[in-house]
């Protein structure tokens, strides 16, 4: 039962912070859909991947859902380029700029 509790108490921890995050960030609203972030959020941080969820500041656990959330951006972002594109942006990476 206390399980049951701790699982549902750290859903809504994790939604609250990309709900946060989301509405912070002008690039997030128009690039990512708010409830699949929840989903994919609360996926990565089960119990299973994340026992020690409790343990984790709420900064902490801000902190690496927005580099999630950041992750997400930049992988939807890449996926419009143009094989050209790309190619630029893969040099660009390759000389670190």
């Amino acid at each position: 039962m206390n399980q049951v509790i701790n699982c549902q108490v750290n859903e809504q921890k994790i939604t609250e912070i990309v709900e946060r995050l989301i509405d912070s960030e002008i690039l997030y609203q128009e690039n990512l859909n708010r409830q699949e972030m929840i989903e994919v959020m609360k996926e990565n941080f089960t119990p299973i991947n994340v026992p020690d969820l409790n343990e984790i500041s709420e900064d902490e656990l801000a902190k690496r859902i927005k580099s999630l959330l950041s992750l997400y951006l930049v992988s939807g972002m890449l996926s419009d380029f143009t094989p050209e594109e790309m190619r630029i942006f893969d040099e660009a990476v390759k000389r670190g700029n």
